[in-house]
């Protein structure tokens, strides 16, 4: 019997990510799966996947200790439990526990972004707008489309993309600027638009279905999924500049040393991903699509790496870096394993007590 998952790689994507000492996080929303990959200490690639239903968005922090993860209707922060204990395995070297969870409900949450003061925000999608968590409510509506006129669970412009700039949110992708139900749906062929969250301007318009809008070295980059473009954007001026085609439908970008990966799926073939540029690319290039990670050169403009997986894992949504980490595993919610990982944090410090008078 033909295995339900097998995965593939370039032959120098382990070499590479030892070297730099990274690992990646990959979610497979309509699967309901986190990968984590990595290196094993003989050179072989090492991927460890867990179970979460409609695994979307992802946050990883600076120090690659915890990560935020964008569920069906919750979002969950999973931080590593090692702390310079004894790893499950010899050369594990991050174990993810879940630790908490925000439940608020079916918003079809996309990306996510945590700014400098801390405060993390997501797009809800179905309400078309960038929101934050809340102890008493569902979320916390921090900014939405001037075009948008109502906050009504109807995914009127398909908000997909957020991206920090100075450490607060500052741009956002939307695959059409419309207001009615499901609207973006007849506009994405060139409907897509890059907004800027401080005036509500049009940075970029006339885009196929953009996502993943992301800093990186001065300038703004994103995937114009539709088209299967990876793009770099000048926000003052509106230039875009497809930099390298991407032989699939492009959501998930993260940037590492010169480097970005990209995550591709397969194009599902029902009316929203049906007559899109990228099928007409892909035919002139004699290309099929792929479902899975590309490694980019930013300098040469060229992929050199690659990671595929084939059978039940077809579509992608986004990609992360994790840094100064080896070979990652995560703790599942199901099973025996999250009942017992036990750490014991430090102990609050307490003033010294106030002298008392005689």
């Amino acid at each position: 019997m033909a295995p339900i998952l097998r995965i593939e790689c370039s032959r120098g994507l382990p070499a590479f990510l030892a070297a730099r000492r990274i690992a990646l996080a990959v979610t497979a929303y309509r699967t309901g799966k986190l990968f984590l990959i990595g290196h094993r200490a003989d050179g072989r690639l090492a991927v460890h996947e867990r179970s979460f239903d409609r695994a979307m968005g992802l946050w990883v922090a600076e120090d690659g200790r915890s990560l935020h993860l964008a569920t069906r209707f919750q979002i969950w922060r999973l931080v590593d439990a090692l702390a310079g204990g004894p790893p499950p395995e010899p050369d594990v070297d991050r174990l993810f526990v879940p630790r908490v969870a925000w439940t608020v409900g079916e918003l079809d949450i996309h990306d996510m972004v945590r700014e400098r003061d801390g405060r993390l925000l997501f797009v809800a999608t179905r309400m078309n707008l960038v929101a934050t968590m809340s102890e008493e409510a569902s979320f916390v509506p921090v900014w939405k489309p001037r075009f948008v006129s109502a906050l009504v669970p109807e995914d009127r412009c398909h908000l997909n993309g957020l991206a920090l700039r100075d450490g607060v949110a500052r741009y956002a992708t939307a695959v059409a600027r419309t207001d009615v139900v499901e609207g973006w749906r007849d506009f994405r062929r060139d409907g897509g638009v890059v907004l800027d969250l401080r005036d509500d301007s049009v940075v970029a318009e006339g885009l196929a279905m953009p996502h993943s809008p992301r800093w990186y070295e001065g300038a703004l980059w994103l995937l114009e999924s539709g088209a299967g473009w990876l793009v770099r954007l000048d926000p003052a001026r509106g230039t875009v500049e497809r930099r390298v085609f991407l032989p699939g439908y492009a959501r998930g970008l993260a940037f590492h040393a010169g480097h970005a990966f990209v995550g591709l799926s397969l194009p599902r073939g029902d009316r929203a991903f049906a007559d899109l540029p990228l099928e007409t690319e892909l035919a002139r290039r004699g290309a099929r699509p792929r479902c899975g990670v590309l490694v980019v050169d930013l300098v040469r403009n060229a992929v050199v790496h690659w990671l595929t997986f084939h059978g039940i894992v077809t579509e992608l949504y986004d990609v992360a870096v994790l840094p100064d980490t080896r070979r990652p595993r995560a703790v599942g919610l199901r099973g025996e394993e999250i009942g017992r990982v036990i750490t014991v944090g430090r102990p609050a410090s307490r003033p010294a007590p106030a002298a008392v008078p005689p």
